[in-house]
């Protein structure tokens, strides 16, 4: 009997990426990662501790991890691209590989010189989507690297700016809500999105500027491989009670991205976002 308890620990310890909430050191991109499209706009940087993926008229570029995950704490640094970016999307986000997806995403939605890019988050359920949020950075996301971080677990979804959290999604399927269950894979890209990313598509790619250039540091993964039975276990840092909900610190700058919300954001991605009082939902 002790030898299989002692087996089933060793397998949970393979499968269960990040044991603990202290950061790892950095590994090379292709430890975790690999180059999905567009490899001759990819490039691999400081020995593999940074990835610059380009966009040009011909083609962008993506990456992605090698398993799929049921849970996890996941993050990337990003510095997105700078100069004439209007219709330039870069993305970095969790998709399962099935008819019917779950996604979540952060998409940089670029702007013409000296407007502000905005960020978009989504979220995905089932293939059905229009769940989207916009809100205006308190800073300049091309001029240095910032931490982007997606918290999923059994009971919330949390999108984070370096450590402020900007959108909430609570797992309130026992009131008929769908919740993200899939396996889902770790993916980033620069894209083409001049017919809606910027003025609604009335703004077009300046391909003058081209090569646009976004970068990609920070390639551990805080995940439960999805091929494991226990993503759902609470020995898991992330699934643990701190990350069950916002604590009131988080809570108070998670109110004050909500009073900034760009008015852009679809109605219908308010439905379900977290409130102070939990046994409401914003029906704005």
């Amino acid at each position: 009997m002790a030898s299989v308890l002692l087996l089933g620990l060793l397998v949970m310890t393979c499968l269960c990426i990040g044991a603990s909430s202290a950061e790892s050191p950095d590994p090379a991109y292709d430890e975790n990662y690999e180059i999905l499209w567009g490899g001759n706009h990819a490039s691999s940087l400081d020995g593999g501790k940074e990835i610059q993926l380009s966009m040009d008229n011909s083609s962008g570029s993506g990456f992605g991890s090698k398993l799929d995950y049921g849970s996890g704490f996941f993050k990337m640094r990003i510095k997105v691209p700078d100069r004439n970016s209007a219709g330039v999307v870069t993305a970095y986000y969790v998709h399962s590989n099935t008819n019917n997806h779950d996604e979540l995403d952060f998409e940089f939605l670029g702007n013409k010189q000296g407007r502000p890019i905005i960020l978009q988050t989504n979220i995905f359920i089932n293939g059905k989507g229009n769940r989207e949020q916009r809100i205006k950075l308190w800073f300049d996301p091309f001029a240095d690297f910032h931490t982007y971080r997606i918290l999923w677990n059994p009971y919330q979804v949390a999108f984070f700016v370096d450590e402020t959290p900007i959108r909430v999604f609570e797992n309130k399927t026992g009131m008929g809500i769908s919740y993200p269950t899939q396996p889902m894979q770790i993916l980033a890209s620069i894209w083409n999105g001049e017919d809606w990313a910027t003025d609604g598509g009335k703004t077009k790619t300046n391909w003058t500027y081209a090569p646009f250039k976004a970068h990609y540091q920070g390639f551990d993964v805080q995940g439960c491989s999805s091929t494991s039975p226990s993503c759902s276990s609470g020995g898991l840092w992330w699934n643990a009670s701190k990350y069950r909900r916002l604590n009131d610190s988080q809570m108070g700058a998670y109110e004050k991205v909500m009073k900034n919300m760009h008015p852009f954001s679809s109605i219908s991605s308010l439905l379900y976002i977290y409130t102070p009082d939990l046994t409401q939902i914003n029906d704005c």
